[in-house]
């Protein structure tokens, strides 16, 4: 028989009350259930020395913002020597500030992704300062203002994907030959809900992203060298890209959140454990494939 809470929580799922409007007692039975979708977890505060990715060395580019930044924080929070770059330098030293100021392992320099040169510059200085590179993650990317393909200017399409992929490319490109020749590796790449969706008005951005699961399928075949390549797909992730793109075109969270799956806009540490989950030892069968973190959305 049913309580009075479960009619209660039944009636105001039928009624698609949930989304960003939930109430503060369904959230807080959420937040508790084993099978949480409403809720995420707090991302820690305080670097543990001993954690799960001690004496891992991380490198992570567009690590001065959004899920990059947050991914940052979570790998240096579990012990990993992290090494963030991406173009804006003032954004960079802050996250690098940041994390070393809750006892993390930080390194910040800057870094263009389409730039070969620059970037293969970055992996060499990661190797060179900590003597390996355990994890890359392939994060960096921009969101253009969205058009039709017939309205896309070609410098946009052009830059879309110089940094999408081809930034992909490089990182992989040359931290490839690292981990071969020390035995083992992990390389997460940044793809999209729009790796497997058309949205019309986003072609650019579609491509970029399409090509990046590709690279990632196609670096499968390192498995052989004990090195695993996987993509992940968000969907809706609450950055200031997200912030920005929503802003142009006249869309808010409150409006959004409702029309998908899993009715909210996602945390950046969500998709940080995400990553973090990609490149642990607990992921040893996952290559090759792009991992779904759209909360049900590509169902």
């Amino acid at each position: 028989m049913l309580s009075e809470t479960d009619t209660t929580r039944r009636a105001l799922l039928t009624r698609g009350a949930l989304g960003l409007a939930v109430t503060a007692a369904t959230a807080a039975a959420a937040s508790t259930a084993k099978a949480n979708a409403l809720n995420p977890l707090a991302a820690p505060d305080r670097a543990d020395p001993n954690g799960s990715f001690a004496g891992k060395v991380v490198a992570i580019t567009g690590g001065n913002s959004g899920i990059g930044a947050a991914t940052a924080h979570a790998f240096a929070m579990a012990g990993a020597q992290v090494v963030i770059t991406a173009r804006r330098d003032a954004l960079g030293k802050q996250v690098e500030a940041e994390i070393r100021a809750k006892g993390g392992e930080a390194t910040w320099m800057v870094t263009d992704v389409r730039d070969p040169a620059q970037v293969e510059g970055f992996i060499a200085a990661t190797f060179s300062t900590y003597g390996r590179l355990d994890v890359l993650f392939n994060n960096a990317g921009i969101f253009m203002t969205p058009g039709l393909i017939e309205d896309i200017a070609l410098e946009n399409f052009d830059d879309m994907l110089r940094t999408n992929t081809y930034g992909v490319f490089y990182g992989m490109k040359y931290a490839i030959p690292v981990m071969k020749a020390q035995g083992s590796g992990v390389i997460v790449n940044m793809a999209s809900v729009a790796a497997h969706r058309g949205f019309p008005s986003t072609a650019h951005y579609n491509a970029s992203k399409h090509a990046v699961a590709g690279l990632t399928k196609a670096g499968a075949q390192l498995a052989k060298d004990n090195i695993r390549v996987v993509s992940i797909s968000p969907l809706a992730v609450d950055t200031p890209m997200l912030r920005e793109s929503f802003d142009y075109q006249g869309f808010t969270y409150e409006a959004a959140a409702p029309t998908f799956v899993t009715p909210r806009i996602m945390d950046p540490h969500e998709m940080a454990e995400g990553v973090m989950f990609l490149a642990s030892d607990a992921a040893t069968a996952f290559n090759g494939m792009d991992f779904d973190a759209t909360g049900g959305q590509l169902a």
